[in-house]
């Protein structure tokens, strides 16, 4: 059986579970740590035995990872900074492997570490082990405050003074949301500019400006009278609340500007070694604008220009392990969801465009060590969840420098000459020229059914495509490794796997997938114009609630390349609930956010256009009917005699009702009437009896009358 980092196993007796913290390349031994014992160090063991107590049952794998930490979207910038600050402490010590595994070493590790920092022995081992044993990811240095009460809530103490009793006899005041007001506005003014004041010199000022009981003038200059020193907050708690407020990032930019922090105080990304062991050590993502004009799934005649197609490829391999194609220009969202796509099962991915395959076609389903991609997409704040998440170290490739991304950017040369001549809609060399033609009213295929060919070309090129150029080593070459993407992988894998990373699908999902805000209606879950629902806002009863106080905002994950479904974040159960749409906007099922975009956008151009039309129709139709009651009005008013009195024509209304009604069915009638049946006077009513008496005839009574009627005839 193979191991990767970060593996789970569980004695049979269910008293400890260790986790793989490192492989050594040949996969003879193994680095483990008990992940639940607060004194747990790493331990070496024998592959082969591991491997033995599996087979007796005395131990095996778990799945699902339950200690990995299950992070939501928003962490409190005072728990980052806990994270980084003990992050600062070992990041240095634990890429040193596998020395950092060794007791000896580590110990000799921690002397000199705690020669450089102010912390203590017992801090650095809290934090070595809580890394280890919480999934190798800086993340799990985060604090554990979600079981104390009073989350995210300031203390009150009411009219009493917080904080340490005074030593020279004054009071203070609480800083209250006023206080805090105050401090920002002075911040915001006296601090955070190019003039570059102290914090003191800031305090100074605002209490100048803030803090003052009178104002008067003593030989022609202003003078300020301050109030009293115990209703003054002081320097100190000035200080605290800046500290806690802003982040060192948006104080730099505003006193020395983004120029000055993006060339001297930006964080450093970059990496100039290349070297690349196994699968996993480095992948190499990139996107290019594919030369091909795609036409909308809902109408045909729609052209919706060219995709944008991102590629993930294993530089030790060159086996692509990701992809995305979409409509939205290269930006930080394709890249999130091509590298998503190299975290998830691909077997399921190929099953939502129909395309059946096997696991081992395409087994790539892990995280790299080391991410090379272009500075515009990978690259700034964004950037930092990524590496912190998954412990992924960003490379950014220099300002046009295409090939220090070579074997990616190869691979898109190679697919476009591949499929050229079978697409229609591709765009030649000539495009734009006079005389030439114009590609984009040949456009034939869906970003569908183009995604289909591209995954189709990249079963292709991992499990049929010859490397020529491919420098096997000595290793490969002893064990008759062909230079195909796929015999490489699994060859790396078997022999040079120590690099690859797997983690829980939910947490790849919760950091890689894009997030947005959806508001809760009596409608539904309402996200881009279209409707969802799931079992947690039914039990919950959000719909109701919506309905008789109103609707409110909530943070959803979705995946652009089908929003048939998006993903609510359960901060309880720390799982996603997956919302689906409502039946009634089944149109959008299986779409990509861009197609539905499209749509949508397309929809709104035609009502706009149609608004003329639409206006004009309007007043015409007021034309018509004003013109049917002019003239009625005036027909009406020459045939009325007015011979009658309001109250009898008001009583007359049943009777001429009725007289009206058999007219009507006379009119209406298929079968046609007599000449002298035309010519008869309406024989008025016999008496009082006959004219109150509104009871249809029976069948018998019916026929019998008509006998006599043909009779008189």
């Amino acid at each position: 059986m193979r191991f990767m980092v970060n593996d789970l196993l569980k004695e049979k007796s269910g008293e400890c579970t260790y986790r793989v913290l490192w492989i050594d390349p040949e996969q003879i031994q193994c680095y483990l740590v008990d992940v639940e014992s607060q004194s747990a160090f790493p331990v070496l063991r024998k592959i082969s035995e591991i491997n033995d107590e599996i087979v007796l049952g005395d131990l095996h794998k778990i799945k699902e990872d339950p200690y990995f930490p299950r992070i939501g979207p928003d962490v409190s910038p005072a728990h980052l900074e806990k994270r980084n600050h003990a992050w600062n402490l070992i990041s240095e010590m634990v890429t040193q492997e596998p020395d950092v595994y060794d007791r000896d070493r580590r110990g000799e590790m921690v002397k000199l570490l705690l020669e450089q920092h102010n912390t203590t022995k017992p801090t650095v081992y809290k934090n070595l082990r809580r890394y280890w044993q919480l999934g190798k990811t800086p993340n799990a240095l985060l604090p554990n405050y979600h079981k104390s009460g009073g989350k995210g809530k300031e203390k009150s103490a009411g009219e009493a003074k917080r904080g340490r009793p005074p030593i020279y006899g004054e009071e203070g005041v609480n800083v209250d949301e006023s206080t805090k007001k105050t401090f920002r506005i002075a911040l915001e003014k006296y601090y955070l500019t190019r003039k570059k004041n102290s914090l003191p010199a800031a305090y100074e000022m605002m209490v100048k400006e803030f803090f003052a009981s009178d104002i008067y003038y003593e030989n022609g200059i202003q003078r300020v009278l301050l109030n009293d020193l115990n209703m003054i907050p002081t320097l100190r708690q000035f200080k605290y609340w800046y500290y806690k407020e802003y982040k060192a990032q948006d104080t730099i930019i505003a006193r020395e500007g983004r120029t000055k922090f993006e060339k001297d105080h930006r964080a450093i990304l970059g990496s100039s070694t290349f070297e690349t062991y196994g699968p996993g050590s480095r992948f190499q993502i990139d996107a290019t604008v594919v030369n091909v004009y795609l036409v909308s799934r809902y109408n045909p005649d729609w052209i919706i220009g060219r995709p944008i197609m991102y590629m993930v490829v294993d530089v030790y391999s060159r086996m692509v392990v990701g992809m995305y194609i979409g409509l939205e220009g290269p930006s930080w969202l394709g890249a999130m969801m091509a590298l998503a796509n190299a975290a998830f099962d691909k077997k399921s991915f190929c099953a939502q465009h129909g395309i059946p395959i096997e696991e081992e076609m395409w087994p790539c389903t892990y995280l790299p060590e080391i991410l090379l991609a272009d500075r515009g997409e990978i690259e700034g704040v964004k950037v930092e969840s990524l590496m912190n998440a998954f412990h992924i170290h960003v490379e950014n490739a220099a300002p046009y420098r295409g090939d220090m991304k070579g074997i990616v950017e190869q691979y898109f040369d190679t697919h476009q000459e591949r499929v050229k001549p079978f697409l229609p809609g591709y765009v030649e060399k000539d495009f734009g020229e006079r005389g030439s033609q114009d590609y984009r009213l040949a456009a034939k295929l869906t970003i569908e059914q183009f995604t289909q060919i591209m995954i189709k070309q990249v079963l292709y090129h991992n499990n049929k495509h010859y490397l020529n150029e491919y420098i096997r080593d000595e290793d490969m070459i002893r064990d008759g490794v062909e230079p195909i993407p796929i015999e490489i992988w699994k060859w790396g894998i078997k022999n040079r796997s120590g690099k690859l990373r797997s983690y829980p699908e939910d947490q790849v999902r919760m950091h890689l997938l894009p997030r947005g805000k959806a508001t809760v209606t009596f409608k539904g879950i309402q996200f881009e114009q279209m409707r969802y629902s799931c079992d947690r806002a039914l039990r919950e009863g959000w719909f109701t609630n919506a309905r008789a106080k109103g609707s409110w905002k909530v943070t959803v994950h979705y995946d652009p390349r089908n929003v048939s479904i998006i993903y609510l974040w359960d901060e309880n159960s720390k799982t996603f609930e997956e919302c689906h749409l409502l039946e009634y906007v089944e149109r959008y099922e299986n779409k990509s956010l861009d197609e539905v975009r499209y749509l949508l956008a397309k929809e709104k151009m035609m009502k706009h256009g149609h608004q003329s039309t639409q206006l004009q129709a309007k007043v015409d139709f007021m034309m018509d009917v004003e013109s049917i009651v002019k003239q009625a009005v005036k027909e009406t008013n020459k045939r009325q005699t007015n011979t009658s009195s309001k109250a009898q024509r008001v009583k007359s209304i049943k009777e001429h009702r009725k007289v009206e009604r058999e007219e009507r069915r006379k009119e209406e009638s298929f079968v046609q009437p007599t000449r002298a049946e035309k010519q008869a006077d309406i024989i008025p009513f016999s008496s009082k009896q006959e004219e109150e008496d509104f009871s249809r005839p029976s069948i018998k009574e019916f026929l019998r009358r008509e006998k006599e009627r043909k009779g008189d005839e």
